[in-house]
């Protein structure tokens, strides 16, 4: 038996998601280019220098094509060939990344802890996903936006405040020159806090101190804290840790980020993992605790085939004796281009933070300049490409951020180009 129901209402229709009509503009770094585009049309002539975009310029080691080159050719064979391999990533490199980047610094975990990726910007923003969608989040500001805007896409923000220049219901950790700018915890309520060590945008990292201070906090509130490592390689002082894990009982409270973008040369190659510790637990509404390991090995199996194998081969490559020796010294040669931004800035008369322990210096602007009106400036006068601090947050404005990961010759000749303005008298 069949009932016919007469639909009497108004017309179906998509609905969009209108919490990405939130967002006040384009992604901070899509406006950059758009800008650096219409300059580059109007003067065709003009020798553009990018240190804008964290985008490396050095090609991938020779011992990381080498195993490219042999999975390329496994994949021609039928008798080596791979088709969908593990949503969770091959055991090769899941066993490579716990001998080379945690038993070495004396932190144990299962295989089954190590989740495979493409690219940390993709993890950051989906993480969030395990999570309830009524969950309040703190970041440090000035933050990396994804941290930020992944968070607006699923309605985990109120609206933009135009004259703050903040979200409505995110709570902000302001990093200025008085804390070092380094993120303090939060007073109020949050469930998750993102933080970048070292930090991006400002350079500048955390002490074991600091993080421990961090860990503690998390265990005494019940926060998960989503801590991103992408730059751990670029480390050089012996109190800053290079995983969060080295902080007793971190394991309980924190989820850990890599990527081997900046440490391998991977920007063009798509690779990343995420630690999530079986220790590791948030809450339902009735205050039960709950892993978050399978939650988020659930998530990995129905969103995500896996990262190819030939790039997995790759990145498994970069732990050999060959690879590691190769890619630090490309690590070193960018670390030598920031000592020269920031030694070369502040021999100009600029005050310059970072560049220790990590690829970005954060410079502030000169006479109370908006970091936008600088970055026109400098893109105008000197043809040299940067990020403005402002795309990074209100505690951003005032500064501008420099990568290092541009090539010897350009790195050495923009400081020039900057410190021949004479803005500073």
């Amino acid at each position: 038996m069949y009932i016919l129901i007469e639909y009497k209402g108004g017309h179906f229709m998509a609905h969009v998601n209108e919490n990405y009509l939130k967002l006040p503009g384009n992604y901070l770094f899509a406006t950059i280019g758009k800008k650096v585009e219409a300059f580059s049309k109007a003067h065709p002539d003009a020798n553009i220098i990018r240190l804008g975009i964290g985008d490396v310029t050095r090609p991938l080691a020779p011992a990381i094509i080498d195993a490219m080159h042999k999975a390329v050719d496994e994949m021609g064979k039928a008798e080596t060939f791979r088709g969908y391999g593990p949503e969770q990533g091959y055991d090769f490199l899941r066993q490579a990344i716990i001998k080379g980047d945690y038993e070495t610094r004396g932190i144990s975990l299962d295989e089954d802890e190590v989740f495979i990726g493409d690219g940390a910007k993709t993890d950051v923003a989906c993480i969030q996903e395990i999570f309830g969608s009524d969950m309040k989040f703190a970041v440090a500001d000035p933050v990396y936006p994804v941290y930020l805007d992944s968070n607006v896409m699923l309605g985990h923000t109120g609206f933009y405040n135009e004259e703050k220049g903040m979200y409505d219901g995110v709570v902000y950790l302001p990093c200025t020159p008085e804390n070092g700018f380094k993120a303090q915890p939060p007073t109020e309520k949050v469930d998750i806090v993102y933080l970048c060590n070292p930090s991006n945008p400002t350079g500048t990292a955390m002490s074991k101190a600091e993080l421990e201070n961090w860990v503690a906090y998390a265990k005494e509130n019940k926060v998960v804290l989503i801590y991103d490592s992408a730059y751990e390689t670029y480390i050089t002082e012996p109190d800053v840790p290079h995983s969060i894990y080295e902080v007793e009982g971190a394991k309980e409270v924190a989820i850990e980020l890599r990527s081997y973008s900046k440490c391998a040369g991977f920007t063009g190659t798509r690779c990343s993992y995420v630690i999530v510790p079986q220790a590791c637990v948030g809450y339902k509404a009735d205050g039960t605790a709950v892993e978050l390991n399978p939650m988020w090995n659930r998530r990995q199996c129905t969103f995500f085939n896996g990262t190819p194998y030939i790039i997995q081969r790759a990145a498994e490559a970069y732990y050999s004796e060959e690879g590691q020796k190769q890619c630090l010294a490309d690590v070193e040669y960018y670390m030598e281009n920031a000592h020269i931004i920031r030694d070369g800035l502040v021999a100009a008369g600029y005050t310059v933070y970072g560049a220790t322990n990590s690829p970005y210096a954060w410079v502030q602007t000169p006479n109370g300049m908006k970091s936008w009106d600088f970055f026109d400036l400098l893109l105008e006068k000197a043809n040299v490409v940067t990020t403005p601090g402002a795309g990074f947050g209100p505690h951003g404005e005032g500064y501008l951020r420099l990568t290092a990961f541009g090539t010897r010759e350009n790195t050495v000749e923009a400081v020039q180009r900057i410190a021949d303005l004479h803005i500073i008298k």
